[in-house]
């Protein structure tokens, strides 16, 4: 009982004091908080490449003579020289630009969260944003292909670092918080995109647009720095490698129940104090392995068919262009993701194999559906394109939330960082398939 008490007097030292109409109006700025922190960190990933394709193309045309890294780039916009395929396809996959942008993020996502626990939050959110806002100066005033390839690598660095920085970051809030993390990073994508082609569309450069485009990096730094309402065990500035971990509202609750009904042996073990271990670590590494695979199985089946096959999904007899269809499949991808990662609120799924399950039958049909070309309409494409984005968005949210809710909360903050490689590894072999795909197809 003495245990409990004492347990039950740091909780209650450590929780701020709070009315309870503050309570409800802090719950609700974190949660925006970290809804406008996934907007902004997935913002210049999503744009960046279309960006800095834009700007390559107009170097070029300066250019008598074109080099081979020049082709790589732009290769896949629309307009370019194509084959003679029945598919239309463009010189070089667009495969190769997603490795281009997902290789930094995947490096990040591996090495990092041994180390980066060394790092106060404070500093790793100003590094992101100076990446970011460097990705969008560099690309935009660049004078030369490496230069622009240099910007979009800054743009992958401050992504990578970004997730997996803020999803850690959620142990020491509610953790609804997560919900406001997937609903931002989705519509980051449909906001990037629909934002970016909208501002050429009104003629204004591609230099312009991301100039003006600098505002989110400094959104990003505002919602972390002004809207947040972080707990006091948060390490801003510095950090202690024998701070208590971060127990969250869900735990102090549990803990004050447990109080109450006086129940010692339902109390649960000392928490180890002092860092945690490298074996610790990987032991905990060993235990995500059952959330990591299949949501790098749903993304490797996700990108496979958005760098892989939609190119390769072309309707002749469509009233729209080929650079229309692809830019709709685009769209409506980025529209299902973000509708399915703002779903966390209304239902919760715990087997998230089964969506892996269901990308790849998808990712085995489109393969059918592209060898054979026998899909009557380009609607039904559309309709699979958004079914997919749903699949991918509701595996994201449903494997971080149960990541949170069921690691003990002395390794919860590396264990929300480590798991975020799941998506990336999957994007990246979905990268390195697509080649062999789009050769293929092509050779037909």
């Amino acid at each position: 009982m003495v245990r409990t008490m004492e347990r039950s007097a740091s909780i209650n030292a450590d929780q701020p004091q709070q009315p309870g109409n503050n309570g409800c109006c802090v719950k609700w700025r974190n949660w925006w908080g970290f809804w406008l922190l996934g907007l902004c960190n997935n913002f210049a990933y999503v744009v960046m490449l279309s960006a800095a394709h834009d700007i390559l193309e107009k170097q070029e045309s300066k250019n008598s003579t074109v080099t081979a890294s020049d082709q790589l780039a732009v290769g896949f916009r629309a307009g370019n020289s194509r084959n003679s395929s029945r598919y239309d396809c463009s010189p070089v996959s667009t495969g190769a630009v997603l490795l281009a942008d997902i290789l930094p993020t995947l490096f990040i996502k591996i090495l990092a969260p041994f180390v980066i626990h060394k790092v106060p939050y404070g500093f790793r959110v100003l590094f992101c944003v100076a990446m970011a806002a460097a990705s969008f100066l560099l690309v935009s005033f660049s004078f030369a292909v490496w230069l622009s390839i240099v910007g979009v690598i800054f743009a992958s660095i401050s992504s990578g670092l970004g997730e997996l920085s803020f999803l850690s970051l959620s142990v020491f809030f509610n953790r609804n918080v997560l919900e406001g993390w997937g609903s931002g990073t989705g519509a980051a994508g449909v906001a990037g995109s629909l934002l970016y082609a909208g501002l050429i569309q009104a003629h204004l450069s591609p230099r312009t647009t991301l100039l003006i485009m600098l505002i989110v990096p400094f959104a990003m730094l505002a919602s972390y720095f002004f809207l947040l309402v972080p707990e006091p065990s948060l390490p801003q500035w510095s950090r202690s490698e024998t701070e208590c971990p971060p127990v969250d509202s869900e735990e102090r609750q549990r803990l004050m129940d447990e109080l109450e009904d006086d129940l010692e042996t339902s109390a649960p073990e000392d928490r180890t104090m002092g860092p945690v271990t490298l074996q610790e670590k990987l032991a905990v590494t060993k235990g995500l392995l059952p959330f990591v695979i299949p949501l790098g199985l749903v993304y490797f089946a996700e990108y496979f068919i958005n760098q892989g096959l939609m190119e390769l999904l072309f309707f002749h007899n469509s009233s729209l262009s080929h650079a229309e269809q692809y830019r709709w499949y685009q769209t409506l991808y980025q529209v299902g993701v973000f509708v399915s990662r703002s779903s966390l609120r209304l239902k919760k799924f715990r087997k998230t194999c089964i969506f892996s399950l269901l990308q790849m039958v998808n990712a085995v049909f489109l393969i059918f559906a592209v060898l054979f070309q026998f899909l009557p309409s380009i609607w039904i494409v559309f309709g699979i394109i958004l079914y997919e984005g749903l699949l991918g968005g509701v595996a994201y949210v449903n494997t971080f939330h149960f990541i949170s809710k069921e690691t003990e909360s002395r390794y919860r903050e590396f264990a929300m960082a480590t798991s975020s490689v799941g998506d990336s590894l999957g994007i990246a072999l979905a990268g390195a398939a697509a080649f062999p795909t789009h050769s293929y197809f092509c050779s037909l």
